[in-house]
């Protein structure tokens, strides 16, 4: 019956009501102090100001917070937000722009512990854990009990799935609704970072970018560059960001007139001014490129390797 009346208003059958998601069975000695509390776009500066805009750029929709205390230890809190962000690859790119590096618990589709915080998502939602003082144990339990009230099967944004595996430094793949590569005319996108070595050897899990040696033969820290995936509603516009970047690259960079042959037409290669070396591919309605890098052989086999991927 509840089914039927979802369908029928065009609502997916795994919806619910974000305040449901919040845990009921508390683990051992802990209990709920404050909320829930809803906040809408218009009232979430009551509770983040300073990062409300940030979310609203990622497609907000609502929220729920509450605080949990331990029962002995009235000092020792936990804070949980679920945010709604509207669709899994909104979800990712609040997720992407929080964590800090790569220490993933295997909790959704992607996660991120540390000693006193835990991120992830899984479907449209974003979920976010603080503790006062450090409860890996307890915090671990609880957002188990979140994630499993998610029921939104969406899988991860396939995008993720274009990078290169080879060199990608752990955590380091984001979206960005808006400006990427701080150019305007890139619009939205993703970016990921790898380390320039020709003598790395890394081949991670892309999903959950668990392992890479960020070391040379040497023992230095190396030379960071990042593949990137700008996406456009269609050809006509991608075209049109291409030339925009050109024009970018004649006044404030550098335009090389020659182009690897192996990527075709529609290719632009050049220095940008903040970025360093750039090369860029339009390949339907995505530009491919590579900024940042040194060495022309790897950086141009890393950019074929994620057109491959790409088509």
């Amino acid at each position: 019956m509840f089914l039927c009346v979802f369908a029928l208003a065009g609502i997916p059958s795994w919806a619910m009501a974000i305040e449901s998601l919040l845990p009921k069975d508390l683990p051992e000695g802990w209990g709920l102090i404050e909320g829930p509390r809803l906040y809408t776009k218009k009232s979430l500066f009551e509770h983040i100001d300073g990062q409300a805009e940030l979310y609203f750029k990622y497609g907000y929709q609502k929220s729920v917070f509450a605080i949990y205390q331990h029962r002995e230890k009235p000092e020792h809190q936990i804070e949980m937000d679920i945010y709604d962000m509207g669709s899994v690859l909104q979800a990712f790119g609040i997720f992407s722009r929080f964590r800090t590096g790569d220490r993933p618990g295997g909790i959704g589709l992607d996660s991120y512990f540390d000693d006193h915080s835990i991120l992830f998502y899984k479907g449209r939602y974003f979920v976010m854990l603080y503790a006062t003082e450090p409860y890996p144990s307890t915090m671990k339990e609880l957002v188990l009990l979140v994630s499993s009230r998610i029921l939104d099967p969406s899988p991860s944004p396939k995008e993720i799935r274009f990078f290169p595996t080879k060199g990608l430094k752990p955590g380091s793949i984001q979206y960005f609704s808006e400006g990427l590569l701080g150019h305007r005319f890139l619009k939205r996108g993703f970016q990921g970072t790898y380390i320039e070595d020709e003598e790395v050897k890394a081949e991670i899990n892309v999903e959950n970018q668990t392992k890479v040696d960020a070391k040379g033969k040497g023992g230095g820290e190396q030379k960071e560059f990042n593949l990137f995936l700008a996406i456009f509603k269609d050809t006509e516009n991608t075209k049109k960001a291409l030339k925009a970047y050109k024009d970018y690259l004649i006044k404030r960079g550098r335009v090389q007139a020659q182009t690897p042959p192996r990527f075709g037409a529609n290719t632009l290669r050049g220095e940008d001014p903040y970025k360093g070396k750039v090369l860029v591919v339009q390949r339907g309605f995505y530009l491919i490129g590579i900024a940042g890098f040194e060495k022309e052989k790897p950086a141009e086999d890393s950019l074929a390797e994620m057109i491959k991927n790409v088509n």
